[in-house]
């Protein structure tokens, strides 16, 4: 999530620069596996089936399938994933090229610019986890962007966001705000791979978790009863967890402020779930940030229910395979973080090994992937002729120009 930079006023004073009953899935049938270098795991791999004319007539948007993918009309987008492989937006460098720009702030994913009033969020092609850049995948930056848009819009009628406009498929303008120092992690379920994951923090034996009592029994990826917020706050790059008491204690937040985006964090959550249910998806997880507006106003701030948030499995093979022991069919990046979890080391290793070029492209079409099911539209390529900081410099410059 987002990096803050912190002001001179008190630990609460951040600007912000990012940062129904389950419907069967039609899309996801099966599972396949390929490998994807020498020495490296297989790893999941998304097969989907086209919809039954029966699911079209029922007024349900039609994703293709990976197959018809590479074999109909569509075959461009699998095409642009693998001709975009080296022509990622892994940096900017807007300050150089945009007029009125004063300062540029480096995120994991995202390159922020002040320009005075506004702050400017590039997000990239950037792929983080574990604290780390793993590698660029193409056209990551456009899905999240325009992913959150579409959230950010279908959310305004529970909070206000922090986005004045979206000039460009990778760009979002945005009001500046105090931002909390604190994530709102939300989880349904028992599940995940890192440090501070709630399935590795119980295995190794915690039961009260960020202020939740967890019972004895839990198994991974199981459902929670109800929906819990963990918080986590930052020390040097990583995220700790932090008991709701601690961020009052700790001057954070008030009291009202805290009880205030908590209840809209639950709230968020609970609609995307049902969105992503009627979708065929699971919302498992996800995290939110806050800021606070000069009039007091708390926003929903940098993104919302992105694969990079938040962690999606497929319904309806979710139940079956629980029972069964095996991990859900899942269309975010957790494939992601497990091959590099067994190839090397990547909280210790100084030099981790590059991605295999298939789980690259294969990430960058579940992204797509997510994003078309999720809005039901279609994902719209860029043209590759003219070069992409050269397009967003120019998108930026004319949008900063009318917003003054």
């Amino acid at each position: 999530m987002a990096e803050c930079v912190r002001t001179t006023l008190n630990p609460s004073h951040f600007l912000l620069h990012s940062t129904k009953t389950p419907t069967q899935n039609p899309f996801f049938s099966s599972i396949s596996s390929f490998e994807a270098k020498p020495n490296a795991r297989k790893y999941p791999k998304i097969s989907l089936s086209v919809m039954s004319s029966q699911n079209q007539s029922q007024g349900q948007t039609q994703v293709p399938s990976l197959d018809a993918l590479l074999n109909s009309g569509r075959k461009e987008v699998f095409a642009s994933i693998k001709a975009s492989l080296y022509n990622c937006l892994s940096e900017t460098n807007l300050q150089l090229t945009v007029p009125g720009l004063k300062s540029k702030t480096r995120g994991k994913v995202r390159d922020i610019y002040d320009s005075g009033d506004y702050l400017v969020l590039v997000t990239t092609d950037r792929q983080s986890a574990f604290d780390r850049i793993l590698a660029s995948i193409p056209f990551k930056g456009q899905v999240l962007n325009e992913t959150s848009l579409w959230w950010f819009n279908r959310t305004r009628h529970m909070i206000p966001s922090a986005v004045l406009s979206v000039p460009d498929k990778n760009v979002t303008i945005a009001k500046k705000c105090s931002v909390f120092p604190v994530e709102f992690v939300v989880r349904g379920f028992v599940t995940g791979s890192t440090e501070t994951s709630l399935w590795t923090v119980y295995k190794n034996g915690v039961r009260n978790y960020c202020g939740n009592v967890l019972p004895n029994g839990l198994v991974k990826n199981q459902k929670l009863t109800a929906n819990i917020l963990t918080p986590t706050t930052k020390a040097e790059d990583h995220d700790v967890p932090v008991t709701p008491d601690e961020i009052i204690e700790r001057g954070l937040m008030t009291q009202d402020e805290f009880d205030e985006a908590r209840e809209k964090a639950l709230s968020l959550f609970e609609y995307g779930q049902r969105v992503a249910l009627e979708r065929g998806l699971i919302l498992v997880d996800t995290k939110y940030e806050f800021g606070k507006s000069s009039d007091g106003s708390i926003l929903l701030i940098d993104e919302v229910h992105t694969p990079d948030s938040s962690r999606y499995w497929i319904s309806n093979s979710y139940e079956e395979r629980f029972q069964n022991g095996l991990e859900p069919e899942n269309i975010d990046k957790e494939f992601l973080r497990l091959w590099f979890r067994e190839n090397c080391n990547p909280y210790e290793d100084k030099v981790l090994p590059d991605a295999p070029e298939e789980l690259v492209c294969e990430l960058a079409w579940r992204y797509i992937f997510l994003y078309e099911t999720i809005t039901k539209s279609r994902f719209e390529m860029q043209p590759m002729g003219e070069p992409i900081h050269d397009r967003i410099s120019r998108n930026v410059s004319s949008a900063l120009s009318s917003l003054q």
